[in-house]
């Protein structure tokens, strides 16, 4: 079968270490399906991959991905769960064969129905980036429909994801970015408004959701209401902050949560709640999977908002 897989590791040259060709076929233990894929989306994740992250050499060569509808062995229409339990919790394209194939074999407990309303293309774009929005915004933050919440860093997959998900849900959506498009983007989304970084808010903020780490860390704290909370689940601009401001932390009673992905449940949810909203996760650009070298050199280049996606 067709599929795109990393061929080799290289941190420097991660594009070079990407191979597209024919795989064998999924192998298929007790338990498991196979879903007959429509649609796979790319994460940031798949990048990584290639460079050498979460992904050793032993494992190689290895099927990338971790998002994907299709169609399952009876028939049904499905969406793939990317998260593998057992002792060790992995992703899909870590121990087991990713998504950007023709086929990919998953637990049986790992397919969820695709709501008819939502095409191959928009329902493979929500698993990885779309749940772990869903997940911060509605389990970690605690918040209400009313309540301010600020995106840090307009334009990522998460922060989209944040912004279209809150704003239908009724929350009052602060953004910022540091590029004058990628704000004026989030406007169009349903931010309520946008600012460039560091700067000073209307008002202080129920929840703060952060996904670039140090550079926005001391904001996002400052930015926040007395017992606020901030949930963090990236941290693309380095993990450790200059200052942890603890006293800023427990003087304020604010509550810092780390978030990473979401449960099955919770991606049956996110699923229903586009369906009924008519909400649709944002899509970049839509691609054939024989041109997924295309599609890798536009997200290591940062030129997108919104997910890349490949129909198989």
């Amino acid at each position: 079968m067709f599929a795109a897989y990393a061929a080799r590791l290289d941190a420097e040259d991660p594009l070079s270490a990407l191979e597209l060709g024919e795989r064998p076929e999924p192998e298929v233990p007790p338990g498991w399906t196979v879903v007959r894929l429509r649609a796979a989306a790319l994460n940031h994740h798949d990048l990584w991959s290639l460079r050498g992250v979460g992904l050793d050499a032993g494992s190689l060569p290895m099927i990338l991905g971790c998002d994907g509808a299709g169609v399952d062995e009876d028939g049904n229409e499905v969406v793939v769960y990317p998260v593998i339990g057992g002792a060790r919790r992995t992703l899909l394209s870590e121990k087991y064969q990713g998504t950007l194939a023709e086929r990919v074999a998953v637990p049986a407990g790992n397919v969820l129905p695709k709501p008819p309303a939502l095409s191959f293309e928009e329902a493979a774009a929500l698993p990885t980036a779309w749940l772990t929005a869903y997940r911060m915004l509605f389990t970690k933050a605690g918040v209400r429909p009313g309540d301010s919440v600020l995106v840090q860093g307009a334009g990522g997959g998460v922060a989209t994801a944040a912004i279209v998900l809150g704003a239908a849900a009724g929350l009052r959506m602060f953004v910022t970015g540091r590029e004058e498009h990628k704000r004026r983007r989030a406007l169009e989304l349903g931010a309520e408004a946008v600012f460039e970084p560091g700067v000073r808010l209307p008002h202080r903020m129920d929840a703060v959701l952060e996904t670039v780490g140090a550079a926005t860390w001391s904001h996002s704290l400052k930015s926040l209401r007395p017992g606020g909370t901030v949930v963090i689940s990236g941290a693309t601009s380095g993990p450790n902050p200059p200052a942890a401001e603890l006293q800023r932390i427990f003087f304020l009673e604010l509550t810092v949560a780390g978030s990473t992905m979401g449960t099955r449940e919770e991606l049956a949810g996110l699923l229903g709640f586009c369906a009924a909203k008519g909400v649709r996760p944002v899509i970049d650009t839509v691609l054939p999977l024989d041109r997924a070298r295309e599609g890798f050199a536009r997200m290591a280049a940062g030129d997108l908002y919104g997910k890349i996606v490949f129909t198989v």
